[in-house]
């Protein structure tokens, strides 16, 4: 009897992505030792925030019960990370690349998993025998702030499969598929081979894709290869690679496009697409 093919729900999705961020507070990102005063300072802005809305646009009962109810579904279902990670994260990021040097920052997002299995300096993302899409090489070096390779480096990569979905977070794709921890040779460099990835839908079926169907919004990411890069004795850059000409790298539902990260792959005469690109670390 052929098995059918399992689709991912936002449900699904979210309970992983809130596991993974319970489970290694993602990306290795602690919590902020925050003071009573930065609490009582902060907290006290998002309220007269909300509280300035309700009195500007003249929000009603109705609309205030829809939204305590859609409040309460967005936690229930686990979309907290997903909802925070494509509507709010980009102005954390906006605010925290303001102190920063090095290469461009964006959002880390819900999908990050970590422990992957660690690799060569020139590897292939562990990835299906038949795995579809077409083949992609992105090559470089890092480099610290001063042009010196970093050795030792980290990439730790992590990206879709050409249906548009993560492994992790969909019950169809082996655990560690398309993810990776490429390790660079003593001259900073790499090699990945993977696949290109593609554009793909935040999950539409639960309450974060109610609220971008009550507002008339798209659901769509640009296509993108997600990465941290770290070093002993760096600052690790969470960063994301898009695709020049690609959809929605233009209009991306989480506003997380920056041009100095879009690249422009050259396409080799067997069908190979290939990509270079630097990364650039600063120390802590």
């Amino acid at each position: 009897m052929t098995s059918m093919k399992q689709s991912p729900t936002a449900s699904d999705a979210g309970s992983s992505a809130t596991a993974s961020f319970r489970a290694g507070s993602a990306a290795g990102f602690g919590e902020a030792q925050t003071s009573t005063e930065r609490v009582d300072t902060v907290v006290r802005a998002v309220l007269d925030a909300v509280h300035g809305v309700i009195r500007d646009r003249q929000v009603t009962y109705p609309e205030f019960q829809a939204a305590k109810r859609w409040l309460m579904d967005l936690g229930e279902g686990g979309e907290w990370p997903l909802f925070l990670d494509v509507f709010v994260e980009h102005v954390v990021e906006e605010v925290a690349a303001r102190s920063q040097q090095g290469t461009p920052g964006t959002i880390l997002g819900p999908y990050y998993l970590p422990d992957q299995t660690r690799l060569p300096a020139v590897a292939a993302l562990p990835a299906r025998p038949d795995e579809p899409g077409s083949t992609w090489v992105l090559s470089g070096q890092v480099r610290d702030v001063d042009g010196t390779p970093v050795a030792g480096a980290e990439l730790d990569v992590w990206q879709n499969s050409a249906d548009g979905f993560y492994s992790g977070f969909a019950p169809h794709l082996p655990d560690g598929n398309l993810r990776g921890v490429v390790v660079t040779g003593d001259d900073g460099r790499f090699e990945i081979t993977t696949i290109l990835p593609v554009p793909y839908q935040v999950p539409t079926d639960g309450p974060t894709g109610e609220l971008i169907a009550a507002a008339g919004w798209h659901p769509w990411r640009p296509a993108h290869l997600h990465l941290l890069v770290r070093a002993s004795e760096h600052r690790t850059i969470t960063t994301q690679l898009y695709f020049s000409g690609g959809r929605y790298v233009d209009n991306d539902v989480a506003h997380a496009t920056k041009a100095e990260l879009i690249l422009n792959p050259e396409r080799l005469p067997d069908g190979t697409y290939r990509s270079e690109y630097d990364f650039v670390l600063e120390r802590d």
